[in-house]
């Protein structure tokens, strides 16, 4: 099966599964899942957010999410507990369509990293 239709797949089932159990089946964007991965990284799972701090918690997800292409590499936990990355290179010039590709790609090996997706 080629890499593309492989993705396709994946990012079909990935949504399909986290709008059944997070959204009652409306279907969830990329921006919620990049959210949702960023309260799963700071491990805050029953805290409400300010915008502030929703802003911050995509952050922390892009950075985690592009850590195994060689973009971040985390850094350390502050007092708080939030995750700090440092970036190790630069992305490149992307356009909309490639990065969403690559952010596709990220949350799909970030899922299949932790077992949610097989």
């Amino acid at each position: 099966m080629a890499r593309d239709e492989k993705l396709k797949e994946y990012w079909e089932e990935l949504i399909s599964r986290l709008s059944e159990q997070f959204t009652g089946g409306d279907p969830i964007d990329l921006d919620g899942i990049i959210y949702m991965i960023g309260v799963q990284e700071l491990g805050k799972t029953d805290q409400k957010f300010e915008k502030d701090d929703k802003i911050n918690l995509m952050h922390i997800a892009i950075c985690r999410l592009l850590e195994p292409f060689g973009y971040y590499a985390f850094d350390y936990f502050d007092e708080d507990g939030w995750p700090h990355y440092k970036v190790l290179e630069q992305l490149p010039p992307l356009k909309a369509g490639e990065q969403s590709v690559l952010m596709k790609e990220a949350v799909v090996l970030y899922f299949l990293e932790n077992g949610y997706l097989k």
